[in-house]
């Protein structure tokens, strides 16, 4: 069986590595040097909030463009059909006027 000390030890010494390795991913600001576990994790929950507030916006701005993308593809499709429908009058006008001026010659 383990010795409870030890294992003591072993969690302690994991909580550190895990708290300077947090220490790595959260700006700390002015206070860098000096704080507490307490003020670490209340960094760490306050920088998750923003990350979370940043991602929810990033999301929605990316909803709104492809909202605008479509709306744009349709207008493009629409232009691109109006364009063939005048190429189309265009071309059946051109003929009709070459037919006639080959029936004045």
């Amino acid at each position: 069986e383990a010795d409870p000390t030890v294992c003591s030890h072993s969690r302690r010494a994991q909580l550190r590595l895990c708290l300077e390795r947090l220490k790595g991913l959260v700006p700390l600001g002015a206070a860098a040097g000096r704080h507490t576990t307490l003020s670490l994790l209340t960094r760490a929950r306050l920088h998750i909030q923003k990350l979370e507030d940043q991602e929810r916006r990033a999301l929605h701005q990316i909803e709104q463009l492809q909202r605008e993308q479509r709306h744009l593809q349709r207008q493009l499709e629409k232009l691109g059909m109006e364009r063939v429908r005048i190429d189309s009058i265009s071309s059946s006008l051109s003929s009709e006027r070459s037919d006639s001026d080959q029936g004045e010659s």
